[in-house]
């Protein structure tokens, strides 16, 4: 029984107004409200009334409301983003004075087409970086996607950290060292090269943890390129081109599967020009990434990346020589038989290579090595030439040159 009904029950029972005021601690003006509320429409006229207004001349008229309905559903049957943002940035081509982003989301949040999400982590949490001028830093990652067929391809993507600007989108079966650097390279021809790269620690980008350098890290060292990895585990550090994958993924699963390579690399080619052209980005104020990558000077390399280092323990084979692997060949380098058997330590600077014996500290070889060579010339030989004269004397078989 409401508390509303105790009083009225109270003042039916003989007390008085006041009586009955003094004991429930409200005042008289109120006890006489609920009698006339009870004299007018019974027990049922003591119920609590909406406040709302019967008519609220700043309401979302029907015909907005309709749209937004009718934008949300295109874009989700056209695999792309239909948050309240986009469509806030599709009606304000259409209208003066779209709605707010709120009341978009409110709109249709009430026709239940909005199913709810799990609490993510608060924005204000974020640790968010964004390279200050187009090309700073290039993002790089594959990912899966299974043809008509059934067979797996793997899709490959460049985006410029900047502006969100998708430079590259194409399909391999599979993803290779060979792939990344090809790509690479016509998208430098395309746009420009970049000041650094980030990608995850995947063998078809980085090989360092296996003590050498593969073809893309080499291409990185001799164009002057900062080359950057992400830590081991955590996909974070390459958000963006992460977050993208969820984009592409939802955007060809809305089409037929393609059949072969040939026709995902078109859809990839049609998706590329809608992500960069046609689809406001939240991120970048609304803007375009074509709009944003175009809009301030593009970064260059700075040439100052210090090449590649590494020392390498290894044991001369029994002909005499020593393998090194750089950018996916292997390099024989001679040291002579009487050095078979025996372990050296080798001083790795990018082509500069210097071979020593770990058991004396004698310098065996220092070369420069021939990339276009897989058996390197024994050149000469380190230490005094044969034949020069000692310091504060002669050597036996040198000749002085005739005055």
């Amino acid at each position: 029984m409401s508390k509303q009904r105790v009083i009225v029950e109270s003042v039916l029972a003989g007390k008085s107004q006041r009586e009955v005021a003094r004991l429930y601690g409200i005042s008289q003006p109120r006890v006489s409200q609920l009698m006339a509320a009870y004299r007018a429409g019974g027990w049922q006229g003591l119920e609590s009334r909406s406040r709302r207004p019967r008519t609220n001349p700043n309401a979302t008229a029907p015909a907005v409301i309709d749209r937004v309905l009718a934008l949300r559903t295109e874009l989700i049957t056209d695999g792309a983003d239909a948050g309240p943002h986009s469509i806030s940035a599709l009606l304000a081509r259409e209208m003066d004075s779209p709605p707010a982003v709120t009341t978009i989301w409110r709109i249709p949040t009430r026709a239940g087409m909005v199913t709810p999400e799990p609490r993510k982590r608060p924005k204000r949490s974020w640790l968010r970086f964004e390279a200050d001028l187009p090309n700073e830093c290039w993002q790089a990652d594959f990912t899966h996607w299974s043809l008509r067929n059934g067979l797996d391809a793997q899709i490959l993507l460049w985006l410029d950290d900047h502006s969100r600007f998708l430079i590259s989108a194409t399909a391999h079966e599979p993803v290779t060292g060979r792939s990344v650097l090809d790509t690479f390279r016509a998208a430098c021809a395309r746009h420009g090269m970049p000041q650094s790269t980030l990608t995850d620690n995947g063998l078809v980008f980085t090989t360092r943890h296996r003590g050498g350098a593969n073809a893309f890290e080499i291409e990185l060292v001799n164009l002057g390129i900062a080359q950057k990895n992400g830590t081991p585990n955590h996909p974070q550090t390459q958000g963006k081109v992460e977050r993208l994958n969820q984009t592409l993924k939802r955007w060809l699963a809305a089409r037929p599967a393609a059949v072969t390579l040939t026709e995902l690399n078109t859809q990839l080619e049609q998706f590329t020009d809608y992500y960069n052209t046609r689809r406001p980005h939240r991120a970048l104020n609304r803007r375009t990434p074509t709009q944003a990558y175009t809009a301030r000077a593009k970064a260059t390399p700075d040439h100052n990346t210090g090449g590649h280092f590494r020392i390498r323990d290894d044991k001369v084979y029994a002909n005499g020589t020593v393998t090194l692997r750089r950018g996916g060949r292997m390099h024989h380098i001679g040291l002579g038989n009487q050095h078979a058997g025996k372990t050296v330590r080798m001083l790795i600077h990018d082509l500069d290579v210097i071979i020593i014996d770990r058991a004396t500290g004698e310098i065996l070889r220092e070369l420069t090595v021939d990339p276009n060579r897989d058996s390197q010339p024994r050149g000469t030989k380190p230490g005094p030439k044969k034949g020069t004269p000692r310091q504060g004397g002669m050597q036996k078989g040198y000749r002085y040159p005739k005055k």
